[in-house]
């Protein structure tokens, strides 16, 4: 031990040392570099999103077809998710005359020109419209009588259900709703919105594509409108994402030739995906949406998944391969 110099040894074994904490640091971050789907733990369908400040907010249906309420969850950067509970939607509480035993149902939150929030949900397969000052409420109907925004008898050929708010660039917004009887004849209504939020600037029509069934979900990207929906069977391998394009939020419009652009995958892993929403988060779209976690009950459990959402040269919407996404 003639040539033992302390100095160095112990300059090796800190080398050494800050060597295996890098190393542990890289791994970390590979494993957090990566969001797997589902994102979130639990069954849960028909997802919407908005972001507050650096915070996002996700509305969803609580599986089997549908709760009480709604299944809420706020996050920061999709790993980390903490679920909330609101004063409004309830079953009770959205209950008219005219409703059915169905729960609550697909939300659709938006915030308005007003600075409020607007959530326009599904519930005894009637549409309710309400209105809070922030994402997590207090909630409250938008109208003072309580009753629902659109009714069971109000559109008798449509199935009521599934509307989302649409707001342009200039801040008008638009209301898309409907689906259809027995797994046929879907219609997607739509109609301006008055600044009110719940009142109609004009008749609503029907601007359905040829291939759609229910959930619509309208963006805008290069001047264009994509009208985005499911198809096919909600319980099954055959419900898809489609869309269809126009000049106008109120059509008329094609369906892409492209489309559907996310469908059950080869493998199974993704099955039945479908009723979805789109957020763009630095430049980045990304669409949320669920897929069946096959099981062999009488009903669906869905889960909540995230891709990356992308557009060619000729603007169409790139066909989606499920693989999650890079971590934000």
């Amino acid at each position: 031990m003639k040539n033992f110099k302390p100095g160095i040894f112990i300059l090796l074994i800190s080398m050494l040392l800050i060597s295996c904490k890098l190393t542990g640091k890289k791994e970390n971050l590979q494993t957090k570099s990566k969001i797997a789907n589902p994102i979130i733990e639990g069954y849960f369908a028909d997802p919407c999103i908005v972001k507050e400040g650096d915070t996002f907010f996700i509305y969803a249906t609580i599986d089997p077809w549908g709760g009480d309420e709604l299944a809420v969850f706020s996050t920061k950067d999709f790993v980390k998710f903490e679920r909330h509970h609101l004063n409004w939607p309830i079953k009770k509480a959205c209950t008219s005359p005219g409703s059915n035993g169905s729960m609550v149902w697909a939300p659709s939150v938006k915030k308005a020109a007003n600075g409020k929030y607007y959530m326009y949900v599904s519930v005894g397969s009637e549409i309710w419209a309400g209105v809070s000052d922030a994402p997590l409420g207090p909630w409250k109907n938008a109208k003072e009588d309580s009753s629902p925004l659109i009714s069971s008898k109000d559109y008798p050929a449509v199935h009521n259900i599934d509307a989302d708010c649409f707001i342009d660039e200039d801040g008008q917004a638009y209301l898309y709703w409907g689906s259809g009887f027995n797994w046929i004849n879907g219609v997607c209504m739509a109609t301006k919105l008055n600044s009110d939020m719940i009142s109609f600037d004009g008749e609503p029509k029907a601007v359905t594509p040829k291939d759609y069934f229910e959930a619509p979900y309208m963006i805008k990207r290069f001047g264009k409108y994509y009208l985005m929906y499911s198809s096919g069977k909600a319980i099954d391998a055959t419900y898809k994402v489609g869309y269809a394009v126009g000049n106008s939020p109120l059509g008329p419009f094609e369906t892409a030739a492209n489309s559907p652009i996310l469908e059950t995958s080869a493998d199974s892993t993704t099955y039945g995906p479908g009723h979805h929403s789109v957020f763009n988060e630095k430049g980045q779209n990304y669409i949320l949406y669920h897929r069946i976690f096959p099981q062999k009950e009488e009903y669906v459990l869905r889960q909540i998944c995230i891709d990356s959402l992308n557009f060619d040269a000729n603007h169409n919407i790139l066909k989606i391969k499920p693989t999650g996404i890079s971590s934000f």
